[in-house]
């Protein structure tokens, strides 16, 4: 079977960052004699600059050659300015997130390309290419609750730690998945009062086992949530329906109901948000006021970081890449496990069933 040439474009998403590989990923490639063309300044957002590419194999060249591979590896889901590299011989993959961008869905079923997301990719239930951008979202997501609870922020003027004398500030993490455990493990690392919400009364077993109790977990339910945000400082929405629109969990009366400068972190926001209030923001314009709680939902949060993040990412797609460029997307499939799940669009469709049942 013919190898399929690699393309990395530069992300053109509004203040993203990452890149879709590093130079170790590019070394690994060609390795195995895979052509690897990394646009010029791909990496540059993440500290990742053009001679390491080429130290280790890779071709410089323009965003239009870098579309013109056999498989184009990304970070983002394409932009519409991105929707004319679109054709029947192409294969995608990045995170899509379909659910909450239908536009690419259509875009990517008219031109026929054979698209995988990254958060669709299922190994034994877990979500193996999401998981490392969700685990730095929710360590990220108290980073920003921290920022923005300070008075010229907008916030309550509230340190999450507390000091001598003084309590610490009251954390509300609603889902306790990737994103949630690890939010909470670093408010609770910063000494914040923290109490963690999920449907699953095993996995809030397993967390509370995780954290020896010092982390309060409590069944979710409308009435449990609605009690718990009037009195929190920060808000911590990270509720996930792998390929589908997150749940709204928290709707706008709930919101009225919170203290005027507290904060809201919508992690759920690529996927449609899981408060009511959210709309997607950016890192340029990150956070605006709605009945006086400071919302933050930015649609790219790892982006922030995105040296961390590239690594981060590249470390778990890696070898997905190289079984798609080597034995193409029949291959793959067959080959490596939880593919097949990751496939998107195929022949001018939505193929996966999640995905369909959502759009």
């Amino acid at each position: 079977m013919t190898k399929l040439s690699v393309g990395i474009p530069k992300e053109i998403k509004k203040n993203e960052g990452r890149v879709a590989i590093t130079p170790d990923g590019v070394h690994e490639l060609v390795g195995h004699g895979i052509e690897v063309f990394v646009e010029k300044g791909a990496g540059t957002g993440a500290s990742i600059f053009d001679d390491a590419y080429i130290e280790a194999g890779a071709k410089m060249c323009d965003a239009d050659t870098a579309w013109a591979q056999n498989l184009v590896v990304k970070v983002k889901e394409p932009q519409e300015s991105e929707f004319k590299y679109f054709r029947s011989d192409l294969v995608l993959f990045t995170y899509l997130h379909l659910a909450a961008y239908p536009k690419v869905a259509q875009a990517l079923c008219d031109k026929s390309v054979a698209a995988f997301g990254y958060e669709t990719v299922t190994v034994d239930g877990a979500l193996p290419l999401l998981a490392p951008m969700s685990e730095i979202a929710g360590r990220l997501a108290v980073q920003v609750a921290c920022r923005f609870l300070e008075s010229p922020q907008g916030g309550r003027g509230i340190l999450l730690s507390g000091a001598p004398g003084v309590p610490p500030a009251k954390v509300v993490v609603l889902g306790g998945g990737n994103v949630g455990i690890n939010a909470a493990l670093i408010a609770s690392a910063l000494g914040a009062n923290v109490e963690i919400f999920d449907i699953n009364l095993e996995r809030l077993r397993q967390i509370d086992l995780m954290f020896h109790g010092q982390i309060r977990t409590r069944a979710s339910s409308r009435g449990s949530i609605s009690g718990a945000i009037k009195n929190a400082d920060a808000v911590i929405g990270a509720v996930l329906v792998p390929g589908g629109r997150a749940p709204i969990v928290v709707d706008e009366e709930m919101v009225k109901t919170m203290m005027p400068g507290s904060v809201i972190v919508d992690t759920a926001i690529d996927q449609g948000g899981c408060i009511a209030t959210s709309h997607e923001t950016s890192h340029a314009e990150p956070t605006y006021v709605m009945h006086d709680v400071v919302h933050y939902a930015v649609g790219n949060m790892p982006g922030a970081v995105s040296h961390t993040s590239t690594y981060s990412l590249t470390n778990a797609t890696l070898p997905y890449v190289v079984a798609i460029a080597l034995n193409g997307v029949d291959g793959a499939i067959a080959n490596k496990v939880g593919l097949s799940e990751g496939l998107n669009t195929r022949d001018g469709f939505v193929v996966n069933e999640i995905v369909k049942a959502t759009l």
